[in-house]
């Protein structure tokens, strides 16, 4: 019996709650998976799950032997990272969730000269503005803008980004004049599924003006689309509005006024046994991103 692999089965398993899931992110069909847990049971003399038509579940002699799998899928974990690290290169795969705008752009842009680099490492996106779920999900390392990452992740602060609002100059030229936040209220804002108002900063002040418009999406591409076409206003992070501003198709609007920063964090579980992989691949993104920091603010500053 290959006792690795039956043990990342039973782990994955585990982890899941689900045989198929397991089968799906090992590559393996659901009957092998199935396999390697009978193997496990038969080996230890445990049975280690509960199975119902379901769901599965840790018995209590499996949540205990699960602690000690994982521990075992740890140390195989860093023997393989040692040994890539004497040869140079990195080996393996990762399931990596982030928002869409920037899983399309930056982070696109990124895991090709990653791979470029590390060919044997597969990377598996997920695109979504919701917020991932790490253990449900599968996710290795998930993306996040948020002021406070959860204190049960590992979390690193990657960047800081700007955002600026932006409409298209023909949409600009149809519709009254914008000098002050209030003139917003007789304005068509495209909104993302997740706004209800936008904030601005002044005097260390935080003003909320509450807006409204025709159109509101959960994918930032859409949005971005429409205010090219000039349909109306869209309040942009710096590094998808900034090309956009540079080439024309946009201009920026109420320049005066400064709109609060988002803060981008990577964060992942410690249990994660391919912590090599996901830490090198964390350092190399922030790396990266940290080159060209004119990127992340208003093109006009």
């Amino acid at each position: 019996m290959d006792k690795i692999s039956a043990i990342r089965s039973f782990v994955e398993v585990a982890s899941c709650g689900s045989f198929t899931q397991a089968a799906e992110q090992l590559d393996l069909s659901r009957l092998q998976v199935s396999r390697h847990v009978q193997e496990v049971e038969r080996w230890l003399g445990l049975r280690l799950l509960h199975r119902t038509t379901r769901s599965v579940s840790l018995s209590v002699q499996g949540e205990e032997a699960f602690i000690y799998c994982q521990k075992i899928l740890d140390e195989v974990a860093s023997l393989e990272s040692r040994s890539q690290r004497h040869r140079q290169e990195l080996v393996g795969s990762i399931r990596v969730a982030s928002p869409i705008g920037l899983g399309q752009n930056l982070l696109f842009e990124a895991i090709d000269a990653f791979t470029h680099q590390h060919p044997q490492v597969k990377i598996q996106l997920v695109l979504s503005d919701e917020l991932a779920q790490l253990v449900g999900e599968r996710v290795d390392i998930a993306l996040r803008y948020t002021h406070q990452p959860d204190e049960s992740l590992i979390a690193r602060r990657l960047m800081q980004i700007d955002s600026a609002l932006c409409a298209s100059p023909h949409y600009l030229s149809q519709h009254p004049a914008i000098t002050q936040i209030s003139d917003l209220r007789m304005h068509n804002c495209l909104l993302h599924s997740s706004q209800s108002r936008w904030d601005f900063v002044k005097d260390n002040q935080t003003i909320a003006q509450s807006i409204s418009g025709n159109l509101q999406a959960n994918d930032m591409g859409v949005l971005l689309k429409a205010a090219i076409g000039g349909k109306g206003i869209i309040l942009l992070p710096c590094d998808l509005a900034n090309p956009h501003l540079a080439s024309g198709e946009l201009v920026e609007v109420l320049q005066g006024h400064h709109l609060p920063s988002k803060t981008l964090w990577a964060v992942y579980l410690s249990r994660s046994y391919q912590q090599h992989l996901v830490r090198h691949f964390i350092d190399f993104i922030a790396e990266r991103w940290q080159q060209d920091i004119n990127k992340w603010r208003p093109a006009n500053q």
